[in-house]
């Protein structure tokens, strides 16, 4: 077994048992002020409107949002200030790589860390036709991570501790799946898509901004 494989199991575990708490936990309002961890884009804390999605980098949905959604979404509402854009963690399935993809993502640095969610998203193929561990280790190698780094990183302890407090978070939030979107704090949902639509995201934060 390679020390990638056995790096986290028992992080992997722990993710795991909460992400199915936080999926099996009643719906509710995700919190709109700032959370320990939080990533953000676009306008700075305390904007008057925040929009928070919860994903992972092995959701297929939530990538195909990116691909569909997210550059109009950027362009109208992040480029522009309009919106402070929070990205929260909620491993899913296949928990162990999921996991190791966003503590290589917070390795990188607060400059490159969307940029490694991005390209995790965007290459999810690149899991399964190459293995998890290759898809991996390029990824933080394109950010300029060696691989004794990319190693040291995805067995770092305190980090994955202060992803399960994330994942804690997530639960006592409601968060039920990904990927989900809030705007203020209210969920936004388009029935049959994937994640929430660039024609009610942007009805619900013109609301909030119209305030």
């Amino acid at each position: 077994m390679t020390r990638y494989a056995s790096m986290s199991r028992r992080a992997a575990m722990t993710a795991a048992a909460l992400a199915a708490m936080a999926t099996l936990s009643g719906c509710g309002g995700a919190k709109t002020g700032p959370a320990e961890g939080d990533m953000a884009l676009g306008a700075d804390e305390g904007a008057k409107v925040t929009v928070v999605e919860y994903a992972s980098v092995t959701c297929p949905h939530c990538a195909v949002w990116q691909e569909k959604t997210w550059p109009e979404f950027k362009t109208r509402f992040v480029d522009t200030k309009k919106v402070r854009y929070v990205f929260r963690e909620l491993p899913t399935p296949p928990v162990e790589v999921a996991t190791a993809g966003f503590l290589v993502a917070r390795c990188a640095g607060a400059d490159k860390y969307f940029d490694v969610i991005h390209q995790l998203m965007a290459t999810q193929q690149e899991m399964v036709a190459g293995g998890p561990r290759a898809w991996l280790l390029r990824t933080a190698n394109a950010v300029g991570m060696n691989e004794q780094q990319f190693e040291e990183c995805v067995r770092d302890e305190n980090a994955i501790k202060a992803l399960e407090g994330r994942i804690r978070a997530a639960q006592a939030a409601g968060v039920t799946g990904t990927p989900q979107f809030f705007v203020n704090g209210t969920q936004v949902i388009t029935p049959g898509g994937e994640g929430a639509s660039i024609e009610d995201l942007s009805r619900a934060i013109e609301a909030e901004l119209a305030k």
